[in-house]
């Protein structure tokens, strides 16, 4: 699990005193200059974006050929037009925004294009985080396994485990670790009305895991949520990303955690001073979402506290991504039948566009710019 993946003890307390401001939860406000800059590059982004959206005809090579040369450049020298809003670099007062619309807009697309897009197995549900591919994965569906099997090892998961899961997704990461401890219980948190339809359709059928017995879900945020039993151990998978305020957050999941229990945080984070995000995620893929700086949960110390750390590169989310792109355009007999409630033509582009974006984003640097990180923690 650790090849080509940067490891991290967390520094004393007196080193994390020492930091820069820059690495803190929250980010300083930026100056007038870079704000009106930020506000010039924005306004240049949404152009070409919805240019190409609308119909402008590009190659896709030509267009991947762009952001490998505009990404590296942002990150290592202007990281600064990245952080587009002023909430990007600070908590906000609520833990989660929009979480309704973010459901309508990404996560309640019609089911059989997310299937064909991100894979659907025996074992394997629709999972949409990175997989890992740096040990040899061989397909999308073995890297996440792989990527699960990192996690099951990172938590310490043992059979008799009860196990919370904020952001089941459609029950991918509890199906598959129930298929391996079978004494094992899991509890899955979603917001998502057709992601937990997807799983109540699975906690009848006979050949799912999710059937066992052994699975619990609770349909709605993590704010309504509250348990009689605690849990020996939490994870939360690409969650925190759609996440407002850390700090409330994990004081949140700190109540539902045994005194000697275990939390594993899987983000996507970014290597540069602040959080960043894009006017056109924020629009069209991701509203209110934001990529983490890679010292942002460390650095969140109140109920939790991180103990380990690890970096795994962005190469694994490009190449995932990749295989998503080739599935989606693979199926596109099927996917273009579905109803998506706008002109799928449209609806085409925009996603098209944010997946070969993104697969140029995770790659640049060599991944060593924008990737995922894994965070180990415990009662403080």
């Amino acid at each position: 699990m650790t090849s080509h993946s940067d490891i991290y003890q967390i520094p004393s307390p007196q080193e994390t005193s020492n930091k820069s401001e820059n690495t803190s939860v929250t980010s300083p406000l930026l100056s007038p200059r870079k704000r009106l800059a930020i506000k010039g590059f924005n306004a240049a982004q949404m152009a070409i974006a919805e240019s190409y959206i609308n119909g402008l005809e590009v190659p896709d090579a030509m267009l991947k050929g762009l952001f490998d040369v505009a990404m590296p450049i942002l990150f290592k020298h202007f990281p600064f037009l990245l952080a587009s809003y002023n909430w990007v670099l600070k908590e906000t007062d609520e833990l989660t925004k929009n979480g309704e619309e973010l459901m309508k807009i990404q996560y309640d697309r019609p089911q059989q294009m997310l299937n064909l897009m991100l894979g659907e197995g025996n074992i394997i549900y629709p999972k949409y985080s990175t997989g890992l591919w740096e040990n040899g994965a061989k397909n999308l569906e073995e890297s996440q396994m792989h990527m699960i099997d990192g996690v099951i090892e990172r938590l310490g998961i043992k059979d008799g485990d009860h196990i919370l899961d904020f952001g089941c997704g459609w029950g991918c990461v509890p199906n598959y670790i129930l298929s391996k401890f079978p004494n094992v219980r899991f509890t899955g948190i979603n917001l998502s009305h057709e992601q937990c339809n997807y799983m109540r359709r699975k906690m009848q059928d006979s050949t799912s895991y999710l059937s066992s017995g052994r699975f619990t879900l609770f349909e709605g945020n993590l704010n309504d949520a509250n348990f009689e039993e605690k849990f020996d151990k939490i994870l939360s998978i690409g969650v925190f990303c759609h996440v407002g305020n850390l700090t409330k957050a994990f004081q949140k999941l700190a109540t539902f955690l045994k005194p000697k229990g275990r939390v594993l945080i899987h983000i996507i984070t970014v290597k540069t001073p602040n959080h960043v995000t894009s006017p056109f995620t924020h629009k069209y893929i991701f509203p209110h979402g934001r990529y983490w700086n890679y010292d942002a949960v460390p650095n969140c110390c109140g109920d939790l506290k991180t103990v380990q750390r690890w970096y795994l590169n962005g190469m694994n989310y490009s190449q995932t991504l990749s295989a998503w792109l080739a599935n989606f355009d693979k199926n596109q007999a099927v996917i273009q039948t579905l109803d998506y409630g706008v002109d799928y033509a449209h609806f085409r582009r925009i996603w098209r566009l944010y997946l070969i974006w993104f697969i140029s984003n995770f790659a640049s640097g060599d991944g060593e710019y924008n990737g995922n990180g894994q965070y180990l923690m415990v009662h403080a």
